[in-house]
Parts: C-alpha cells; sequence; structure tokens
C-alpha cells in the first residue's frame, strides 16, 4: 500500500455535513468566535483526513455481519471503517484500491445517536 498514492474523498451524506459544519465555522470565525463544539469537530475531521493520507486503514474495521445495507447498496461497498471525532461523532469510511492509487471514500459524518441508529444499536 504504501507505494501507492492515498486520496481522501468525502462523499455523499458526509459531504454535506462537511460543508454545512464548514459554513458554520466559517460564521463563527467572522463573528470573531475562535473556539466553539463545531470548530473542535472540523478540526478534528480534517486531523483525521490527513492521517488517512498517511494510514489508510487509521480507523476501526467494522465487521461484515454488521455493516449496514445501506452502505452496501448505495456504495458497493464490501468493507467499512470508523474513526471517533471529538465530541462523540464519528466519521464512516470505505478503502478503494487499484494498482495505481488508493482512495478512502468517507461515506458519514453524524454525531453517536445517528450512529448507534444506523447500525442498529438503540431502536429509537
Amino acid at each position: 500500500m504504501k507505494d501507492r498514492p492515498i486520496k481522501v474523498i468525502i462523499t455523499g451524506d458526509a459531504k454535506e455535513e462537511f460543508e454545512e459544519l464548514n459554513k458554520v465555522v466559517g460564521n463563527e470565525i467572522a463573528k470573531g468566535i475562535t473556539n466553539s463544539e463545531h470548530q473542535t469537530l472540523f478540526n478534528s475531521i480534517k486531523q483525521k483526513i490527513e492521517l488517512l493520507k498517511e494510514n489508510p486503514q487509521y480507523g476501526i474495521h467494522i465487521q461484515r455481519n454488521i455493516m449496514p445495507q445501506k452502505y452496501i447498496k448505495l456504495y458497493d461497498t464490501n468493507n467499512l471503517w470508523k474513526i471517533n471525532l471529538a465530541g462523540a461523532w464519528r466519521m464512516i469510511y470505505t478503502i478503494r484500491g487499484t494498482e495505481v492509487e488508493i482512495i478512502n471514500l468517507i461515506l458519514d459524518i453524524f454525531d453517536h445517536r445517528r450512529y448507534e441508529k444506523v447500525f442498529g444499536y438503540r431502536k429509537s
């Protein structure tokens, strides 16, 4: 893996969440707010993306038998990984690769409550 370049692409629901968070952080900074939960989460996401660029398997591998069908159907994936973010948020990604490059597709960024719901840990 180390011989191939590694790309990280934010897609799907994760892209929408990241773009919204980016707007909120931009507005906070414009208002002079230099420290908030939004900024901490945003910086946590950016830090984890940099770690993924160094090691595509940085996260915690999710066993296939607990992978939500949503990811299998939408993204035609057979592997999922989870990264814990600041404030009990989670980032879900999959790894794709060719002989030329490795691509980490970030599929979801959500709070712990939504994470539990998507993965069926809580029946709410």
